[in-house]
């Protein structure tokens, strides 16, 4: 197999996993912006899933997120998923939308509080059952506001305590995917701030617990794809959420902000064989302003195209410049691979699959926005339930 031939192999084969919340209402802090057509139910949300999947090709599975797709039959959905062309993905939990949640979760100094989340956790279990997914998706809110407000090493038994316990439950070929987030919505401490304090927790709990990278939860000058050769390294990286940021955790699109970090971190990705291995590719992004299932669409786009850029360095000449000191060569084996126009390559790879070559121009002309906005109507559009 020539080398661009492997390379077109390598892009027929990625998965990118689209969040059923992207297909919904979401919005700032200030103001949620509604937009006609957005889904109803979870089952409106997966036919607009279906649509990403049928024009890119590698979006088959779609992540829910609890509460805000439960339903009264899991195996229905899951039915209508598959029905759909497409699969259920990630169950992500929600510990932070209660008011019972306002001093933390499974990190609350009251044990009512701490009982409520972990059973919460566990009913995401029973929905992986039910559905047939293989990943629990967990990020916790939970920290303080304050020095003194409680004490941090008992919070972080408390939170040991509450993972031990989900984590005994999952069944077979069922993965624990724990995510962190250096502040928000606590600012003097946060219970799960780091890599390292989720990996400490992911590596006392054993093989089914791994680290979940959101590339928009990092402190400003952050070297993420560092963090993804570690965790690579180490057996420990389960899965990303792709999105981007300027200023926090802004959750735009992946890309959007520097996509320059987008193709450092997939070259880890190639480098460290995490492209060909369980390491879940997600989207965790909020379209406020643009239309949901074209931009998500253009998501899926980008981090196609930056993995085909990854996946184009000469890791040849790269190995042998840096073997050699050569500090200009090693930087430019890797620009010249950045700065390759991909997009032909990958209408190249759509149209050997059967694809239309440019998704974007073929949703737009296929008339399911028309469709929905005529016939959802009445009713309540789904959000993010801020």
């Amino acid at each position: 197999m020539t080398e661009l031939a492997a390379v077109k192999a390598a892009l027929k084969t990625q998965a990118v996993e689209t969040p059923s919340w992207a297909y919904g209402n979401s919005g700032t802090r200030f103001k949620v912006f509604a937009q006609a057509g957005v889904p109803r139910d979870p089952f409106e949300k997966l036919d607009d899933a279906a649509k990403v999947h049928e024009f890119t090709g590698v979006a088959s599975t779609v992540a829910l997120h609890i509460p805000w797709d439960r339903v009264d039959d899991y195996a229905a959905l899951a039915a209508h998923a598959e029905k759909r062309g497409v699969r259920i993905g990630a169950i992500n939990s929600n510990t932070f939308q209660d008011d019972a949640y306002k001093l933390g979760s499974v990190c609350h100094p009251d044990p009512a509080v701490r009982r409520k989340a972990v059973d919460h956790l566990l009913e995401c279990v029973d929905i992986m059952d039910a559905t047939g997914s293989h990943d629990l998706k967990l990020w916790f809110a939970d920290g303080t506001n304050y020095p003194g407000q409680d004490d941090v090493r008992s919070r972080q038994d408390r939170l040991a305590d509450g993972l031990a316990e989900v984590y005994e439950r999952l069944g077979e070929g069922q993965r624990m995917l724990l995510e962190y987030k250096l502040f928000e919505p606590a600012f003097y401490t946060t219970d799960v701030p780091d890599w390292g304090t989720a990996y400490a927790h992911c590596l006392k709990l054993g093989e089914k617990a791994q680290v979940v990278v959101d590339t928009g939860h990092h402190a400003p000058g952050t070297n993420i794809e560092f963090i993804v050769a570690t965790l690579l390294r180490e057996g420990k990286l389960g899965g990303f959420d792709f999105n981007s940021r300027f200023y926090a955790d802004d959750d735009l699109m992946v890309g959007a902000a520097d996509p320059f970090q987008l193709f450092r971190i997939m070259y880890e990705v190639v480098r460290g064989g995490g492209f060909t291995s369980d390491v879940a590719f997600m989207l965790d992004q909020c379209h406020n302003i643009e239309a949901k299932i074209p931009a998500i669409i253009r998501s899926v786009m980008n981090v196609q195209e930056a993995t085909a850029k990854a996946l184009l360095v000469d890791a040849g000449a790269l190995a042998a410049a840096q073997a050699a000191g050569d500090v200009l060569e090693a930087n430019a084996v890797l620009m010249d691979a950045y700065n390759t126009d991909v997009r032909p390559l990958l209408r190249e790879v759509r149209e050997e699959m059967g694809l239309e070559p440019e998704p974007l121009k073929a949703y737009r002309s296929c008339g399911w926005a028309e469709k929905v906005v005529a016939e959802r109507v009445g009713g309540e559009q789904a959000g993010w339930g801020a």
